[in-house]
Formats: C-alpha cells, structure tokens, sequence
C-alpha cells in the first residue's frame, strides 16, 4: 500500500553525521508522526501553529512534532498561510493549514 505520509531515514541525517544519528533516523516512524501531525492540523480550519500541536501531544518529544512541519510543506499537503502568530517563547511561528485540493477543479472551468 503506498502512503502520502513518511520521510525515507536518508533524508533525516547528514551524510556527514554520526553513525549514531543515521541509526536514530531509522528508528524514527515519520509515516505516523506524518499522519498524526497532519491529523492535529486538520483540525484547525482556521490555522494554527506548531505550539497548538505541541499542546496536544505533550508527551510526544518536541522534535517528533516539529520537524513534521518541513515535511508536510515539502510535500504540499499543508501551506504557511502567510499569518504569524506568537508561541509559547514570545517569538512569532507560521501559521499553516491544509492545502485543501479541488476535486474536478478543472472540468468546471
């Protein structure tokens, strides 16, 4: 079964890196945190940012949630909105929301 969601672990470590880090990057599962991080969005319709995710898996390291953000906008599954917003630490984040796809967007035309 093919899956929009997960990154392949080559991607996830500089080639440069540790042997370490490259055996961290297998161990990650990107398709679901992919998943749940898209899921988590999704329930947004207005937007949000990475700390309303963070709020809503507080047991889930930092770094599972927010490296997901890259991966779902390298995929064009979700779009920084332009808006911003202030987190948690004072600093401005993105806001994103799906990319809401158009069924049959061009017969119509």
């Amino acid at each position: 079964m093919h899956t929009i969601f997960g990154t392949d672990p080559k991607y996830l470590a500089r080639t440069d890196d540790p042997d370490t880090s490259h055996e961290a990057a297998e161990s990650v599962d990107t398709t679901a945190l992919e998943a749940l991080v898209y899921s988590a969005i999704y329930m947004h319709p207005n937007g949000c940012i990475q700390d309303d995710i963070l709020v809503m898996y507080p047991n889930k390291p930092y770094s599972s949630i927010t490296a997901r953000f890259r991966a779902l906008l390298d995929k064009k599954l979700i779009e920084d909105t332009g808006q911003r917003r202030k987190g948690r630490s004072g600093r401005n984040q993105r806001v994103v929301k799906i990319i809401k796809k158009e069924a049959n967007n061009e017969r119509h035309q």
